[in-house]
């Protein structure tokens, strides 16, 4: 098999199991789930397109940038799995689109939550430019950019979600901490 056509077949068969995990957010466009199918998309789009160099370098300054990128997300990751699944409990949200560990009962504004609103998003956002800094190219920036876009909406619809949820508590929340970047975004 060439090597555009096994590129070709992971993407179709990656898209196939992010399309099944997100079979319930996508009946519901414009909701967080929706937009984070896209993301997670644009993730894979460029893991398959960066797949061939992984490691063949790996003391190149780009790939140094791209493994630290990497290790930050999954830190991430991890703690803002941790703070959600530790605030799950009874009064949580009932949307048929949410995972199990989404439903909150209670605005989660501890931990790394405590500095920025979207640890989970922050985690892909740097998941998607670690995988692009494997091999840095044009194709790999706009799959890159768009998933950075999606992550965005993704954010924005998790917002309007939390605000219809939470009210005027999350409106507070929004005042003291930044959507991505602690201090600056």
């Amino acid at each position: 098999m060439s090597e555009a056509a096994t590129g070709i077949a992971l993407f179709a068969a990656g898209s196939a199991v992010l399309a099944w995990l997100s079979r319930k957010p996508l009946r519901h466009p414009g909701s967080h789930g929706f937009y984070r199918f896209f993301a997670w998309e644009g993730i894979l789009a460029v893991v398959v397109m960066n797949r061939g160099p992984w490691g063949e370098d790996p003391f190149s300054p780009h790939q140094i940038a791209s493994w630290l990128l990497m290790l930050a997300s999954i830190s991430l990751a991890l703690a803002g799995y941790g703070g959600l699944r530790a605030a799950r409990g009874s009064g949580g949200r009932a949307d048929g689109s949410l995972y199990d560990w989404e439903k909150t009962g209670a605005l989660v504004t501890s931990g790394v939550f405590a500095h920025i609103r979207h640890p989970m998003y922050t985690a892909l956002l740097l998941l998607a430019w670690g995988a692009f800094m494997q091999a840095p190219g044009w194709a790999g920036a706009a799959a890159a950019t768009t998933t950075s876009v999606c992550l965005y909406l993704t954010a924005r619809a998790d917002e309007r979600e939390c605000l219809a949820w939470f009210g005027p508590a999350y409106t507070d929340y929004m005042r003291r901490t930044r959507m991505f970047v602690p201090l600056v975004l």
